[in-house]
């Protein structure tokens, strides 16, 4: 009989680590084992968006929430660049974490293209408050200083392997 979850039980999504110090690389990839419960055997390439750091990719597949999971592991370490997504699935949004040392961690619900998507209320919550400029709150609901200070190290990522992981769900 089929379950009355009207929701998916496994989606897809991508790690991209952007810079990374050597020293800290097996510690990203163990907190991606544990949560993955796979080893991801990443591929570290040296980033030329900042000398001395290098970056790997690593494309999942896992439980709904996983992206959540992995966002929240890697922001022990305020030092890396990273973004997490998570695919949309049947009754779930997709999301898009985004981490810079010094603004800390962005996260926006993403449409099935990958644009970042503001609900209603939220857009309502920004119109009442009237001690923002609005133009300002909305590039900080859409992630625009996150992206700002990521789109050098995501064209860096030209030429960086991508590893794919499985993780058997339910």
């Amino acid at each position: 009989m089929r379950s009355l979850n009207q929701f998916a039980d496994a989606t897809a999504g991508v790690v991209y680590v952007h810079a990374s110090p050597a020293a800290l690389c097996p510690h990203v990839e163990w907190a991606l084992t544990s949560i993955l419960d796979a080893r991801p055997n990443l591929r570290w390439t040296a980033q030329p968006a900042a000398a001395g750091t290098l970056r790997a990719t690593c494309d999942w597949i896992g439980p709904v929430g996983t992206a959540s999971r992995v966002a929240a592991a890697l922001r022990a370490w305020p030092m890396l660049y990273f973004e997490v997504t998570e695919n949309p699935s049947d009754g779930v949004d997709g999301e898009r974490y985004s981490h810079v040392p010094g603004l800390g961690l962005w996260h926006g619900a993403t449409s099935a293209c990958g644009d970042v998507v503001v609900g209603e209320m939220r857009l309502r919550s920004l119109l009442m408050d009237r001690e923002d400029d609005l133009a300002d709150a909305l590039a900080h609901a859409l992630g625009t200083e996150w992206d700002d200070v990521l789109e050098p190290y995501r064209s860096g990522g030209e030429g960086a392997e991508v590893t794919w992981l499985r993780r058997d769900v339910g």
